[in-house]
């Protein structure tokens, strides 16, 4: 399996390209606000003959869907979330302002809803959901047993978490849940955050402050 980060610039935010050997892929969280940042990630799909199935956000905050209207215009996508953080989606315009940006596309509806236990499945992998809400209340992690790939948006970064003052959560919820449902996994799981630098299982289990 085949995992490309971009680092796209409004509010630096981690979007993923995941693929495998059938060219099937995923795109998770496609941040792209500027049309270079869009035009990049077009190209590398492109380039790399790639068949998008899934676009798949962690949670709806509008720095992760910024790009979900160029991914149906261009691909014909409709991403994949959990409904309780429509809200988010429903008032973007006033939450972007309200962070000092004047200007991004209108929302484009869902295609559907996930929860926890579902699967998502391209080419010979398969992602299972894990809801672990807190940051936001829809919050969702994608989980790839076969690779140890985690995928935990703004849940889980290296050595911190998700903050929990933008309505939704609590830090109680959110470390309560990665507890349970993340620091279970094997210690040589990676984890891919929606910001910053790869960490792993073992590493947050040993220097993450807010797990202890």
């Amino acid at each position: 399996m085949t995992i490309k980060k971009f680092e796209f610039n409004m509010l630096p935010v981690n979007t993923y390209v995941v693929w495998d050997e059938t060219k099937e892929a995923v795109v998770i969280d496609a941040g792209c606000y500027f049309n270079t940042e869009k035009q990049a990630l077009k190209q590398y799909i492109r380039n790399n003959g790639l068949s998008v199935k899934h676009l798949l956000n962690t949670h709806l905050h509008f720095d992760h869907v910024f790009g979900n209207p160029f991914m149906l215009y261009e691909f014909g996508l409709k991403a994949e979330a959990h409904e309780a953080d429509l809200p988010w989606l429903e008032q973007i315009t006033e939450r972007v302002k309200s962070f000092g940006i004047m200007d991004c596309e209108p929302p484009v509806p869902l295609k559907v809803f996930l929860h926890e236990g579902d699967t998502v499945v391209f080419g010979t992998h398969t992602f299972t959901i894990l809801h672990i809400p807190g940051h936001s209340l829809g919050s969702l992690v994608f989980y790839c047993a076969e690779e140890k790939a985690l995928f935990t948006g703004d849940v889980l970064f290296e050595h911190s978490i998700g903050r929990t003052d933008l309505g939704g959560g609590t830090e109680e919820q959110l470390i309560q849940g990665i507890k349970t449902k993340l620091l279970t996994l094997p210690d040589d799981t990676a984890v891919y955050p929606g910001h910053g630098p790869e960490t792993t299982v073992k590493a947050e289990k040993r220097y993450n402050i807010y797990l202890r």
